[in-house]
């Protein structure tokens, strides 16, 4: 699979349009379904246009999807929902806006869990995405339609959303790198929301270098987002092959009860690579890690019932002609959500109601609050922590989707990052029976350059990395 430096030699040598129409076609004999929107004639144009005028921004004429939920002017935005059928935003978001103006070319919306809820892309109105590595397995969620793309060769980079891991869990398990950043430093204008405290874009690609250089591309300031900080770094120069004295923090509670062995062998190998190099280990404590779960889920599902809200089959979307609102409000809801996305608003309605509140959504943020404390002890002590991205490999298609609980256990080493608002990154990190396994690099709030040079040395001193999925 090609990085962008690779595509840009190409480009230089030949043409964008040449590199777009190749990557149309694999996305067009795929058996993925990473892709709800193949944006096929506007992506040859906006090629033919760099190709035209010269563009040299960084990335001029080189292909990026977009995850489902990241308004694109012009270009379908569902959500993976049905209540959203026909939506097409008539704004960019503002990570939209910076990739056009780096010279990228949207080729499509990527398929996603309905509404980011869920973490097996499988409650996608438009059926389910597939792990490259196993067509049989799931690609993680709910981002799971951009890192299957990235991984199944289908485009070089891509974008998608975290809210409790949902770009770290499809990057483990498809065997590529995702990052969640610092809440705050990207821009959430335009991506339509699930939980605000929560959620972040983050990129994708096959190597940390590409990662980070779609990271500098889409983070930065915007006034139209007042949680957005005002803290722009070129994290590309951040890369160098070197973790001397770096202090790596192990949370035990993150190799806890249900972490595969595999899993957990292999990030304490990447771990022990890692001290080769010239790092150091030490224990930490996180001693409510415990009750992240529970805390985020009632958190998220709280603001998932508020921000969902605005789905009334009035203002766009899916519309019945009945003759009174409340009818109307009703019957759109209940045909247009997914079951998922109904439970979750059922749940966070339920925990804001008066008598409950204090009992269940005032407590889990104080819960939080705590969550938030053992990071910043932690980091006292430790440049980074490292734990498994996913306590397992990719599972089967079918496997726990009529298990709720046992899909929101998986999120239980991700959570955690969300809650608290630092940055972690994904690299792949070993394999298992052939399926990829992820470790995550986590770093203090706005150290994003200690995180992406410790996965890039890591990865320089690997070949996890450059292994493809087969028969694609």
């Amino acid at each position: 699979m090609a990085t962008i430096n690779e595509l840009k030699e190409r480009i230089h040598a030949g043409s964008s349009e040449e590199i777009v129409a190749e990557y149309l076609e694999r996305i067009g004999s795929s058996k993925l379904n990473a892709f709800i929107t193949v944006a096929k004639e506007n992506a040859l144009v906006r090629a033919k246009e760099i190709d035209s005028e010269g563009f040299e921004g960084s990335l001029a004429g080189i292909p990026v999807a977009i995850k489902d939920n990241i308004s694109t002017k012009g270009i379908l935005t569902t959500c993976a929902s049905k209540i959203l059928t026909g939506y097409v935003p008539p704004y960019d978001a503002h990570v939209i806006e910076r990739l056009k103006e780096a010279g990228a070319v949207i080729i499509g919306k990527t398929n996603m869990d309905e509404f980011a809820m869920g973490t097996s892309t499988e409650t996608s109105f438009y059926g389910p995405t597939r792990n490259p590595w196993d067509t049989d397995r799931v690609p993680g969620g709910s981002s799971g339609g951009s890192a299957a793309a990235v991984a199944g060769g289908e485009v070089p980079i891509a974008l998608g959303s975290d809210t409790g891991g949902s770009v770290r869990c499809p990057a483990s398990f498809c065997g590529v790198v995702g990052l969640k950043p610092t809440y705050g430093v990207i821009s959430r204008y335009g991506l339509i929301s699930y939980a605000n405290s929560l959620e972040q874009i983050g990129p994708f690609a096959t190597t940390v270098r590409d990662v980070a250089a779609l990271f500098d591309v889409i983070a930065g300031y915007d006034p139209r987002d007042s949680t957005s900080v005002d803290k722009e770094v070129n994290y590309s120069s951040a890369l160098k092959n070197d973790v001397s004295g770096l202090k790596i923090g192990v949370p035990e509670e993150y190799f806890g009860e249900g972490t595969d062995e595999n899993v957990e062998k292999a990030v304490w190998n990447a771990i022990h690579t890692l001290e080769d190099l010239g790092a150091t280990r030490i224990k930490v404590k996180m001693p409510h890690t415990k009750y992240a779960l529970s805390a985020y889920y009632i958190i998220a599902m709280s603001e998932a019932s508020s921000n969902l809200a605005r789905f009334d089959g009035m203002r766009y979307g899916l519309r019945t002609e009945d003759s009174d609102w409340h009818t109307t409000f009703s019957q759109v809801r209940a045909a247009g959500f997914g079951d998922e996305v109904k439970r979750r608003i059922l749940l966070g309605t339920y925990a804001l109601s008066a008598g409950y509140h204090d009992k269940y959504y005032l407590k889990a943020l104080k819960v939080r609050t705590l969550i938030k404390q053992d990071f910043e002890l932690a980091f006292k002590d430790a440049d980074v922590l490292i734990a498994p991205t996913m306590p397992y490999p990719a599972f089967k298609l079918g496997e726990k989707i009529d298990d709720p609980l046992s899909l929101y256990l998986a999120d239980v080493d991700t959570v955690p990052i969300n809650l608290a608002g630092v940055p972690s990154i994904s690299v792949p990190c070993g394999f298992s029976h052939g399926l990829p396994i992820g470790m995550q690099v986590i770093g203090k709030h706005f150290d994003e350059t200690t995180i992406l040079r410790t996965a890039y040395t890591f990865e320089e001193n690997t070949d996890f990395h450059t292994r493809e999925p087969e028969g694609l």
